[in-house]
C-alpha cells in the first residue's frame, strides 16, 4: 500500500505509515477477555492512559460485547457506558479514541464527546449508520461479519472466504463513497472470528494480502481469539505468545493496525518488525 498521510481523528493524528497497535478497552460486564475489568470510568481511564504509555496509537472503546452469543445492548445504555469515559479522557489522552459500535446514535454521541474514529463490526449496515458516519466526519473502519454476534458462530459457511470477504468490503467501501464518506477516511477489517470457523480464519490469514490489495489501511483483531484456545488448548490468559505470532503474520501480509489486549508486548514486536523493514530486509 502506498504511503498515506496520517488520518485526522478529530484533531489527533493516526499515522499508519508503519504498523501500529490499537489498544482494546471494553467498558462492558461480559466481553470475552476483559469484561468487567474496566467497567468504572476511573478504571477505564487509567487503562486507556496506561495503554497509550505502552505504545498504543489509538484506544478502541466498546460499550457492547460482540463476542459470540452476546446479546444486544440498548443504545442509551451503550451511550451511558462510553460517553463519560470519552469526556474524561478527551483532554488527557494523547492518542485518538475509536468508538467500537454499530449504532448510529452511539456514533453521534461518542464523536460529539471527542471520539476520533468509528470502528463498526457491522460495516455501517444498520439503518442510519452510513448517514451518521458521514455526518460525524471522522475515519471509519468497516469490518466483515457473517450474521449477528448472537448467532454468527452457529454454522458459518463460505465457498471462498477470502474472495467473499474482499467482495463484501469492496461493496461497503463503494456504499460509503456513495454516501459521501471519502475513501481516504476508510479502513477495512476482515473480521477474524466473526461468523468464521477455524478453517475460515486460517484461510483468511493465509490470503490476507488479497484483502490488503483493496488499497486501504487494514486492521486485524486476532488477540486472544477463541481459535487459539481450540487449536492449542490454551485458556484466555495463556494466549500472549500465540497472539503475537498471529499479529506478526498479519503484519507481514499487509496489516497496518493490530487490535490487541497486550499492548506493550505487541508494540515491542511491531517495533522490531519496523526496524527490520526500514533496514531493507523485506518480508518474503
Amino acid at each position: 500500500m502506498p504511503p498515506q498521510p496520517p488520518l485526522d481523528c478529530a484533531g489527533k493524528p493516526l499515522d499508519l505509515s508503519h504498523p501500529q497497535v490499537m489498544g482494546v478497552l471494553n467498558v462492558t460486564p461480559d466481553s470475552f477477555s476483559d469484561g468487567g475489568d474496566f467497567f468504572s470510568v476511573g478504571a477505564a481511564c487509567d487503562r486507556a492512559l496506561a495503554m497509550a504509555e505502552q505504545g498504543a496509537a489509538v484506544i478502541d472503546l466498546g460499550g457492547e460485547s460482540t463476542r459470540p452469543g452476546a446479546a444486544p445492548v440498548p443504545a442509551a445504555q451503550e451511550i451511558d457506558r462510553v460517553v463519560p469515559v470519552i469526556e474524561a479522557l478527551q483532554d488527557t489522552l494523547p492518542v485518538p479514541i475509536s468508538i467500537d459500535t454499530r449504532k448510529p446514535e452511539v456514533m453521534r454521541a461518542a464523536v460529539a464527546a471527542g471520539a476520533g474514529l468509528i470502528n463498526d463490526v457491522g460495516a455501517l449496515r444498520a439503518p442510519g449508520a452510513l448517514q451518521a458516519a458521514a455526518a460525524c466526519g471522522v475515519p471509519v473502519c468497516l469490518m466483515h461479519m457473517q450474521g449477528e454476534p448472537g448467532t454468527m458462530q452457529a454454522d458459518p459457511r463460505y465457498d471462498d472466504v477470502v474472495a467473499e470477504v474482499r467482495h463484501f468490503l469492496a461493496a461497503r467501501v463503494a456504499a460509503c463513497e456513495a454516501a459521501g464518506i471519502d475513501r481516504g477516511r476508510l479502513l477495512v477489517d476482515p473480521g477474524f472470528g466473526f461468523g468464521k470457523n477455524d478453517d475460515h480464519n486460517l484461510a483468511l490469514l493465509a490470503g490476507l494480502r488479497d484483502i490488503a490489495g483493496l488499497g486501504l489501511p487494514l486492521l486485524v483483531g486476532l488477540s486472544r481469539k477463541s481459535m487459539i484456545g481450540r487449536l492449542l488448548g490454551l485458556e484466555v490468559h495463556e494466549r500472549l505468545a500465540s497472539s503475537l505470532a498471529l499479529a506478526m503474520m498479519a503484519v507481514e501480509r499487509g496489516a497496518r493496525l493490530v487490535r490487541a489486549h497486550d499492548v506493550a508486548e505487541t508494540w515491542q514486536a511491531l517495533q522490531l518488525y519496523t526496524a527490520v523493514v526500514e533496514h531493507g530486509v523485506k518480508p518474503a
